[in-house]
């Protein structure tokens, strides 16, 4: 794909969804994992901390991975059209490129952040490329099934655990009752215990701290992607394949429809997700509710992920700012190598081979750290793609892909045309 190939609207939305996938991601790299299900688990839930997790619950919290995971989609179906008529082919470019980003995932996932998507991206890739050609229409559909049933599941899961509480604790219950529901009750009712064997780990060595976070990213890669993640970035995947044939990322839409789109989003979703937050915060955190409301939640999310881009997409079309849609557009050419980037940073922040913050920080002190790593993507990326053609890691997995180095380095005009 050369640069004149390129869609700045496409870019621009995924580089402004790779910065804001660090809003939720912060806090597993910052904090012990359990602490981004309840911020009652660890880094503080009242005052700014309360202010940060209910900012993030409305706006950030899984709509910014379903905006990232429906451009996958979309970018999914924009290869396959390029490398028609082709060789090797559209079907042998996408699986080669979702191999090896399964071998990226793995790397990632246990080299430097548990909470690792790619993994995810290349089995559903795998399995979301045999459908590309089906109806705009049917995949939408699709999606909303999918989705709409994980809402169910995961509210009649709630149910059995209530189930399980009451018999565990009823006059004479059985020892057997007592441990069903301490060891389905893990993530509702974690122990204490397990926050800090992770501190402990992340604050030690290297291998500390890939021991650290093995246990849970197993658990990522197994039991729920199996049961969730799977399924939801099927959905969104074929939702943004669905979305980009109808132009909705490649400004195909009338602006009055991305308004539309905004007053869904910002004048309903946000609305009812902010009342959810209220609800939970209010009732302390209350386990059932607080898991109750998470899969309620998924309802609204993707409208407001839709509205985002909507803004976005309407700001590229006015030609405003121009210098943050081109850094934002730089940042989302490089998506790859920003996501991985991103956990190098944190890595070194956190971890006690390097500035050894991990446990160290509230809720909302995270943030500065954001800040930082946003800084420093939107400043490095256009730059950096003026002197080459690709982001590091999208010049690694292209050649893999390709099964010989690609172009790299850009050739400099001679001194005296500069």
């Amino acid at each position: 794909m050369t640069e004149n190939d390129r869609h700045v609207s496409i870019d621009a939305v995924r580089g402004f969804a790779v910065l804001g996938i660090l809003l939720m991601n912060i806090v597993g790299m910052g904090l012990p994992a359990m602490a981004y299900i309840t911020p009652t688990y660890y880094g503080g839930h009242e005052g700014p901390n309360l202010w940060v997790w209910a900012t993030n619950y409305v706006l950030a919290d899984g709509k910014m991975r379903a905006l990232f995971t429906m451009l996958f989609g979309a970018s999914l179906m924009l290869i396959a059209e390029r490398a028609e008529g082709q060789r090797p082919g559209p079907a042998a470019i996408h699986y080669r490129r979702v191999a090896w980003l399964f071998v990226f995932g793995m790397l990632h996932a246990y080299l430097l952040f548990f909470g690792d998507i790619l993994v995810t991206y290349a089995i559903a890739g795998a399995i979301v490329f045999t459908m590309r050609k089906w109806p705009s229409a049917v995949l939408i559909g699709l999606g909303a099934v999918l989705l709409g049933l994980l809402v169910a599941k995961g509210l009649l899961e709630t149910q059995h655990l209530v189930h399980l509480k009451e018999k565990a604790e009823a006059p004479g219950a059985s020892e057997a009752a007592r441990k069903i529901w301490e060891q389905q009750s893990f993530t509702l009712n974690p122990p204490a215990s397990f926050g800090q064997s992770e501190i402990a780990g992340y604050r030690g060595d290297f291998w500390d701290a890939m021991k650290a976070r093995a246990f849970i990213a197993f658990l990522l890669q197994t039991v729920f992607l199996v049961t969730e993640t799977l399924w939801e970035v099927i959905a969104q995947m074929a939702i943004g394949i669905a979305l980009y044939r109808m132009g909705f990322f490649t400004l195909g839409w009338k602006s009055r429809h991305y308004l539309l789109m905004m007053a869904i989003g910002y004048g309903v979703g946000v609305p009812i997700l902010a009342w959810m937050a209220w609800r939970v915060s209010g009732a302390g955190f209350e386990p059932f509710l607080r898991q109750e409301m998470s899969y309620l939640a998924a309802i609204p999310r993707p409208f407001v992920a839709l509205a985002h881009a909507s803004a976005l997409l309407l700001l590229v079309r006015s030609g405003a700012l121009q210098w943050l849609v081109s850094r934002l557009a730089a940042a989302g050419r490089m998506a790859l190598s920003n996501y991985l980037g991103t956990s190098i940073i944190t890595a070194f922040v956190f971890c006690g081979f390097g500035l050894g913050l991990f446990g160290r920080l509230e809720r909302y002190q995270l943030y500065y750290v954001v800040a930082g790593v946003w800084l420093l993507i939107l400043l490095w990326s256009k730059p950096w793609l003026s002197a080459f053609h690709y982001g590091p890691f999208e010049w690694l997995w292209r050649s893999l892909v390709r099964w010989r180095p690609q172009p790299f380095i850009k050739p400099q005009p001679p001194l005296a045309s500069r």
